[in-house]
């Protein structure tokens, strides 16, 4: 293992970002200190690329408490495609005008004028819920929506999230700053589009990094190969994970969440840090545990 400041940051769209975001899922259920607390902190290690949602509850409201206003460096990234529900957690919301509704209620809930980046949640298959019967929507159309709201400069790019090769070429046209989709060291059906976005300069934002989202998921930090080379390089399975995400693409950029600090900063070291050839080989090797 090695250290290094050269690859420390990626492209998000048009800004410089470290490698290691944070996602702010998790604070979803974290008490208004403990957000506080860990969101400080994330900046102060330079984190400059959060990943929110107006469905994950409260959590837009913790950052803006947290964070506002908001220094120049920091990108916000939102997504849409789905709402909260009185009697289920989320479902589909998939029409133009349901996606420009969530992009004023993130800017609304927030207290910013201007996301960063905007990613469409398609929902056309699991994991998650799946679209059926009126949101089944065509993506042109939703692209059209969120290319007037980036003219109106109420976004500043353009993310996808859950999508197939086919669907990435489709939005091709439409300029497309990222993509985020289930994709980690042990799951790794999507390589195919991971390389469509290194060839196009687009930020690849794996999530569930480790696994650890979804009980059905192979967990990264359980795997034995991945503790051993953890401990022969005294660094812990999680940095190893998400090390080799990052060392397997230069188009990779990772938002990995959590509400404890000590975690938090663990995480965020990996942006300096190198697998050697050994464990990278036996990780690559890993992908033929991936699910099929």
């Amino acid at each position: 293992m090695t250290t290094s400041q050269a690859n420390a940051y990626g492209k998000l769209g048009e800004h410089d970002v470290l490698r290691v975001g944070f996602g702010a899922m998790q604070l979803e259920h974290a008490d208004l200190a403990d957000a506080v607390k860990v969101l400080h902190r994330a900046v102060e290690l330079g984190v400059d690329h959060i990943d929110t949602a107006q469905f994950y509850g409260p959590v837009n409201e913790l950052i803006r408490t947290a964070l506002h206003p908001y220094a120049d460096r920091l990108q916000i990234v939102t997504k849409v495609g789905a709402v909260t529900h009185p009697t289920e957690r989320l479902v589909a919301a998939q029409k133009p005008a349901q996606l420009r509704a969530q992009v004023e209620e993130n800017l609304r809930t927030l207290g910013a004028e201007h996301l960063a980046v905007v990613n469409l949640r398609r929902v056309d298959t699991p994991p998650g819920i799946t679209a059926t019967g009126d949101q089944v929507v065509d993506l042109d159309s939703q692209l059209a929506e969120l290319i007037a709201l980036r003219d109106e400069g109420k976004i500043g790019g353009i993310g996808l999230s859950n999508v197939t090769l086919a669907q990435l070429r489709q939005a091709l046209p439409a300029g497309i700053a990222c993509v985020q989709n289930l994709y980690n060291v042990l799951t790794r059906d999507h390589e195919d589009v991971l390389a469509e976005c290194a060839e196009h300069g687009i930020a690849w934002v794996p999530y569930c990094p480790l696994g650890s989202a979804f009980d059905w998921l192979p967990s990264v930090t359980g795997n034995p190969v991945v503790i051993a080379h953890a401990e022969r390089l005294g660094i812990t399975p999680a940095q190893a994970g998400l090390a080799w995400l990052l060392g397997h693409s230069p188009a990779t950029l990772l938002i990995p969440g959590t509400r404890n600090p000590g975690h938090l900063a663990d995480n965020v070291a990996v942006a300096r840090i190198e697998l050697d050839q050994e464990a990278t080989s036996a990780f690559d090797a890993l992908a033929q545990d991936a699910p099929a």
